[in-house]
């Protein structure tokens, strides 16, 4: 694909200001542009990033009574009888000490809450993501690449298609079924997209490889009206996307989670 969408008109998606009709438009042509869904998720990024950088960031109580205390320190030793040159260079040495010391105390601060506002901006981008592949699943009226219910048969039609095998369940939670599934592509990463119904609601479960050993076992956003879920068993992370009861959704992703023990 050789046409892309106009920056104007990707801003104007990821903050929600399009027509109900650009939007449709705008959510197919990002479904088959990688370049363009690229260049909407660094837009994600910064609009989030942008949100939390005006937020005062306030040293821990403890940091700032070290702080004090040491400079409350250097005072008396300034205060203390000298000669006129040595408490000159008592009083220099002690506020290059303390300035020293309070260069370290921030950076470290810094260096931590800037991992935070990634990690956010991160699982922030990951639940977009998951959420427009789950939307233009449901708006473009196409059935799933492979239309099934039975496990047998949507389980073996990955074999080929991923560079990792998962299980499905042997039952489900009440009023669930499974409808299908895609080969979709989340974060980067290869997935298995299954697609169910819970009662009148859908939802699109993604199984991926994890990425990073270091994230927590459970991620919980929103986005676009719709409850993103994210559960950790093994080697696998499994995404949920739905606007049904989150317990409903909860139930669908422990009875995956559960049944990847035997894989």
């Amino acid at each position: 694909m050789t046409d892309h969408l106009p920056v104007a008109t990707l801003s104007a998606f990821a903050d929600g200001e399009l027509s109900a009709e650009q939007t449709a438009a705008a959510r197919q042509h990002v479904d088959d542009c990688h370049s363009c869904a690229a260049h909407l998720i660094d837009t994600w990024l910064l609009r989030t990033s942008i949100g939390k950088s005006a937020h005062r960031y306030a040293l821990p109580a403890e940091t700032e009574q070290r702080l004090r205390s040491a400079i409350a320190q250097e005072r008396i030793s300034f205060t203390a009888p000298q000669t006129v040159s040595s408490r000159n260079w008592m009083g220099i040495s002690g506020w290059i000490a303390a300035a020293a010391m309070l260069a370290v105390l921030l950076t470290w601060s810094l260096i931590q809450l800037r991992g935070h506002r990634a990690g956010n901006s991160e699982y922030a981008a990951l639940a977009a993501e998951a959420s427009d592949l789950h939307i233009a699943a449901l708006a473009s009226g196409a059935p799933p690449e492979v239309l099934s219910s039975d496990r047998h048969t949507v389980k073996p039609w990955f074999q080929g298609k991923l560079p990792f095998s998962f299980n499905l369940p042997d039952s489900l939670p009440a009023d669930t079924r499974l409808e299908g599934a895609n080969v979709a592509y989340l974060d980067g990463r290869p997935a298995a997209q299954l697609l169910f119904s819970i009662g009148r609601h859908r939802a699109s479960v993604f199984v991926a490889q994890r990425r990073d050993a270091s994230r927590p076992q459970t991620i919980t956003a929103t986005h676009a009206g719709f409850r993103v879920v994210a559960l950790e068993t093994g080697d696998l992370e499994l995404l949920a996307v739905s606007d049904a009861e989150p317990n409903r959704v909860l139930a669908l992703q422990t009875a995956l989670r559960d049944a990847q023990v035997s894989r």
